[in-house]
């Protein structure tokens, strides 16, 4: 079976991380026979300079037909308005295939610094709805100013959208090996205590989901509350559930404690499709100086490798993606092999070139 992805590459460091987490993907691909065929296709600035618009309509049907996409990070704060062609891709494609989920890992590693310890945690956000005012309106936006110096903002969440969330989460924690003599944990995190109607909803949909897993401790914790304790002991969180802004946060906080964004896989995915994206930025002030780290895309790819092996059962996608997360694991043992955001000197290339000697190793 032909496993078809599409790569978009995005703004800023986004070809160059793009080119490195495919020719990891190539090694594998070639390694372990996995039938994989990319196919490139320009988004962002480039294609708005070349076709009027960010996100051309024919690039949402080929997703469509995709079985998995990769996309690099994109400067969407900077592109115009919509009606001018200023098209959101990440945000756009989540919503049209409906990637509901955003799966959000953060780990310490051995040899990289850090302001946490013993932090292996995964943050399970809504994609969908939430805070996020492009995300809320069957037409038109979320926010709006009726009359100048004054803006309103909508902020929708659903039983649907909350009953499958949780769902998502509990079965995360559910295959998340913790020692024998504890349960697994799930926090769902909200501010119910102001937003009573909108979080007691979601609260509401992750109790009745909790009361099918009877193995799983269930918690619940205020969203200012969760920011203090990742801080101060991020060892007591397995998994987080919690809605569209709060995730993007916590989430961010999370792995930067852990030791850099350039660490951070992520991956958007619903019933049908799934999308490896980078959790950081597209860092236009280092486009092109082949230093970027390349690591958090890499992973988030391993992440949708993993996905698409379980979900076609294909077990050599499951291999690789369990290749990638332990070919990661040993390049940060090694102090020469950090990039500058990890306090290190390696760029770019040479990340590429060490991750694919570690995997010869272990191929």
């Amino acid at each position: 079976m032909t496993i078809n992805l599409i790569a978009f590459e995005g703004d800023g460091i986004g070809p160059e991380i793009m080119q490195s987490t495919l020719d990891i993907i190539d090694f594998l691909n070639i390694k372990l026979e996995l039938k994989i065929q990319v196919k490139k296709e320009l988004i962002g600035l480039k294609s708005f300079e070349k076709v009027g618009t960010t996100f051309p309509d024919k690039l949402l049907l080929k997703s469509r037909n995709a079985d998995g996409i990769i996309l690099g990070p994109v400067d969407h704060n900077i592109y115009p308005s919509k009606a001018e062609g200023g098209i959101n891709p990440s945000g756009t494609l989540r919503i049209e295939l409906e990637l509901y989920s955003n799966i959000r890992p953060a780990k310490n590693y051995n040899n990289v610094k850090s302001l946490s310890q013993n932090m292996d945690l995964i943050i399970v956000r809504e994609n969908t709805e939430g805070f996020y005012a492009d995300r809320n309106m069957v037409e038109g936006g979320g926010e709006f100013s009726p009359m100048p110096g004054i803006g309103l903002a909508f902020r929708k969440i659903t039983k649907k959208a909350s009953l499958r969330i949780a769902e998502t989460a509990f079965k995360i924690a559910n295959t998340k090996v913790i020692n024998k003599d504890k349960k697994p944990k799930v926090h769902a995190v909200h501010k119910a205590n102001v937003m009573r109607l909108t979080d007691g909803i979601f609260l509401d949909a992750c109790r009745f989901v909790s009361s099918k897993y009877p193995d799983i401790d269930y918690n619940e914790m205020l969203v200012d509350a969760c920011a203090a304790h990742i801080v101060r002991n991020p060892s007591q969180f397995d998994v987080i559930v919690t809605t569209n802004m709060f995730g993007d946060i916590l989430s961010d906080l999370a792995t930067e404690l852990s030791g850099s964004l350039g660490l951070a896989g992520s991956l958007n995915a619903g019933d049908n499709y799934a999308m490896a994206q980078a959790q950081h930025g597209s860092a236009t002030d280092i486009a092109g100086q082949n230093i970027a780290n390349p690591i958090s895309l890499i992973l988030s790819s391993a992440m949708l490798l993993n996905w698409l092996g379980k979900k076609r059962k294909i077990k050599n996608l499951v291999l690789a993606s369990s290749l990638i997360d332990k070919s990661v694991t040993k390049l940060l043992e090694n102090e020469t092999f950090l990039t500058k955001d990890l306090g290190g000197t390696s760029s770019t290339a040479e990340i590429t070139k060490n991750l694919t000697n570690i995997l010869k190793h272990l191929t």
